[in-house]
């Protein structure tokens, strides 16, 4: 079938324009993000720039490894209800969703007070630049809620939510600009961060609740820990925290484990080249975020979500071939006149760290589609053989090929993880296609 034909499929259109939304924000995102980088870069230095990147990832992981992803738990189950007219279970989701961020944003923040005298010195962190980090955990509580940016999906408010994502890296990059300028010292930087993530966070909050008050539902916030009337909602929260744990810290931990391994000067450097091969990885990002809630609302055993899968793939596959392509001719260019001659060595664990975004612009939709078809822990096990794969690897690598070993274990893992969806999800739509 001609690909004009996609077009006239509404569930695409749908897609397309939802993803648009979300890929003009992720555009102006990164274009702030590699500002940042870059003036925090030029007037840190290699070292304490690592050090940022260091302190930033103990909290981001921490975060991470703890959250809820509740977002997932307004989509599973309150999307549908918006679509049947059921208010009360989506008041019942949203409200659960918000319980979950509080309780486990609080827990978290406690539990990394506590853990970093003990952990930080394992991770690069000197003993006597904890303070700043034990400042920066106190993000955590808005760090973690993801509940507004569910609400904001099931409405179908993807502007709202990709006005939002520009907030921070902009404002960031703003603010960054002028410490390098006026020579401000490290501490400047990090209230920098701090600032910027919280007002980030607190704008969507504000954006969810307005949303949430012209359709008088605004109830729906009330936070709560009971999952009644959410068909196995525990259980699905529980296995989607896990999941997204496991997913989230990827990123973070492996920046920890670097400067652990190496320096907080090779963190840096890691740092920069996961940013710059992140963003060849923006079009799965915003296509999964826009897909998710679409593929939720239809039949599994019919052709409908499996055609959507195979359309959304195609086409985050040719923006993100083309991203990488890009990457990969200016990469070295880029490191030179954004960050500085000394960020140069970047460039090797760059080229090995391109082949994720290639991963994941192929594999975006397999999560969404293991949830749909009832496979919830699928994605769980994938992660957790991915980690054990990053783990067995990453070892071995650095200790022979330094920084681009720690890239290699880190796509490697990658690989894994994929490879275990895609058999599983080829399995369920052998059973769902078979005939009855």
């Amino acid at each position: 079938m001609p690909v004009k034909h996609w077009f006239k499929d509404q569930q695409f259109r749908s897609l397309l324009k939802n993803s648009g939304y979300l890929a003009l924000s992720r555009a102006v995102a990164a274009i702030g993000g590699v500002t940042t980088l870059a003036f925090a870069g030029r007037g840190l230095g290699l070292t304490m720039f690592g050090l940022l990147v260091l302190i930033h990832s103990y909290v981001q992981a921490a975060s991470g490894l703890t959250k809820f992803n509740s977002w997932q738990v307004v989509v599973r189950f309150g999307s549908p209800a918006l679509e049947a007219g059921d208010l009360e279970t989506f008041r019942r989701a949203t409200g659960f969703a918000v319980g979950l961020d509080l309780a486990s944003g609080f827990a978290t923040m406690v539990g990394a007070l506590l853990l970093l005298p003990l952990v930080g010195g394992w991770f690069g962190i000197p003993r006597d630049t904890l303070h700043y980090a034990m400042f920066y955990c106190l993000l955590l509580p808005t760090m973690g809620a993801a509940a507004p940016s569910g609400v904001l999906r099931a409405l179908d408010r993807f502007d709202l939510l990709s006005w939002q994502g520009t907030i921070q890296p902009n404002l960031r990059a703003v603010l960054t600009f002028i410490a390098w300028w006026q020579q401000w010292e490290f501490i400047a930087y990090l209230i920098i961060w701090f600032v910027t993530d919280m007002i980030g966070d607190l704008v969507q909050w504000a954006f969810a609740w307005r949303e949430l008050r012209r359709r008088g539902l605004v109830d729906s916030l009330r936070p709560r820990l009971s999952a009644a009337g959410l068909e196995r909602g525990w259980q699905f929260a529980v296995s989607v925290n896990l999941t997204a744990s496991l997913n989230t810290a990827w990123g973070p931990l492996a920046r920890l484990i670097v400067g652990g391994l190496l320096t907080p000067a090779a963190a840096g450097l890691y740092r920069v080249a996961a940013y710059l091969a992140d963003a060849a990885q923006r079009p799965s990002d915003f296509l999964n975020k826009a897909f998710y809630p679409q593929v939720m609302r239809l039949d599994p055993s019919s052709k409908k979500p499996w055609k959507l899968m195979i359309r959304a793939t195609a086409v985050s596959t040719a923006i993100g071939i083309a991203m990488v392509l890009f990457t990969l001719l200016f990469g070295q260019w880029l490191l030179r006149v954004a960050f500085g001659p000394e960020f140069v060595g970047a460039y090797g664990v760059l080229l090995v760290m391109l082949g994720v975004p290639l991963v994941a612009m192929i594999s975006f939709p397999l999560p969404a589609m293991l949830y749909t078809v009832g496979r919830n822990n699928t994605p769980l096990f994938a992660n957790l053989a991915g980690v054990v794969a990053y783990v067995a690897t990453i070892f071995p690598l650095v200790d022979r090929f330094d920084l681009v070993g720690a890239g290699a274990a880190f796509l490697i893992g990658r690989v894994a993880m994929t490879l275990v969806m895609a058999l599983a999800l080829a399995g369920e739509h052998k059973r769902l296609r078979a005939p009855q």
